[in-house]
């Protein structure tokens, strides 16, 4: 458990995207009109109660859930407490995750501190067990596994020393090519690939561009997923186009579900270059 300023969190690897914002909430009751559960995922960490970014309970025991739509292999949990007043009073609340909504959730898995490995679980509990208790949360982010991070990476060609495939998963996403992070490639219509060993259900992709030149290289770039080989994996399903990235940048890519094993980015054209100095991706339950 890490612990700093108004919020707390559990941890497991590196910062990937937060599951919660926008996500459903309910909680026990609801104090008054500033306290709604959908405060804590409107992605404002605003700590201030009274500027109507936080939850507020009343009454015993209680709680406030958010459903995260799909199961997940939850591997981070972040809270952010009030700082206007009464911060002792989130002491003694749990985090609980897990699929059942038996006792409105409460009986989840629970969290411990220095967790280590991923929960899987579609609904996110904190619960504050004890009579005449309020709970109070200024924003949850809940985080997901990047699939993508360590696994094994092939491209098409590599320009130079500096771009090895294996840089798009590394962890790292520093866009300047120089300092060795990033893919490239060289030759016609390359293409990048990763296996994620197992076949998923891939939510989303988050691609981070190059920064210290050639941002424009990276549009019209195609997302593929699936679990073929035939093409070097570049005839499975096209999820999406991309377009233009800021130099630098990451852009996430949110879709359906499409099963899959490997991941493509794939750039047709005569005398392309495809830079990619971090790929993440994201799956609900396989």
């Amino acid at each position: 458990m890490r612990k700093s300023g108004p919020g707390f969190m559990f941890m497991y690897k590196k910062i990937v995207y937060n599951l919660a914002v926008g996500a459903e909430a309910v909680q026990s009751s609801t104090y008054n009109y500033l306290g709604a559960a959908q405060n804590a995922v409107d992605g404002n960490s605003e700590s201030n109660y009274m500027l109507g970014s936080c939850t507020h309970t009343a009454g015993d025991d209680p709680w406030w859930r958010v459903d995260l739509r799909e199961v997940h292999k939850v591997t981070r949990v972040s809270i952010t407490n009030r700082g206007d007043c009464c911060e002792e009073r989130i002491v003694g609340a749990q985090i609980r995750i897990g699929n059942s909504l038996e006792n409105n959730g409460n009986r989840l898995q629970l969290l411990v501190y220095e967790q280590h490995r991923p929960v899987k679980g579609r609904f996110v509990n904190i619960f504050l067990p004890g009579h005449g208790k309020y709970l109070t949360l200024c924003e949850v982010k809940v985080f997901a596994e990047n699939l993508a991070v360590g696994a094994e990476a092939v491209q098409s060609s590599t320009y130079n020393h500096l771009g090895a495939a294996q840089n798009a998963v590394d962890g790292n996403s520093e866009s300047n090519y120089m300092l060795g992070s990033c893919t490239h490639t060289a030759g016609d219509d390359p293409w990048w690939r990763v296996d994620l060993r197992e076949v998923h259900k891939v939510t989303r992709v988050s691609i981070t561009n190059r920064g210290d030149c050639c941002e424009e290289r990276i549009v019209g770039a195609q997302i593929r997923i699936g679990n073929s080989l035939e093409n070097n994996g570049n005839s499975n399903d096209l999820v999406t186009a991309i377009g233009f990235i800021l130099s630098g940048g990451t852009k996430t890519f949110d879709f359906k579900p499409v099963k899959g094993r490997y991941v493509n980015i794939f750039l047709p054209g005569t005398n392309k270059y495809l830079t990619l100095c971090e790929v993440e991706v994201f799956a609900g339950e396989r």
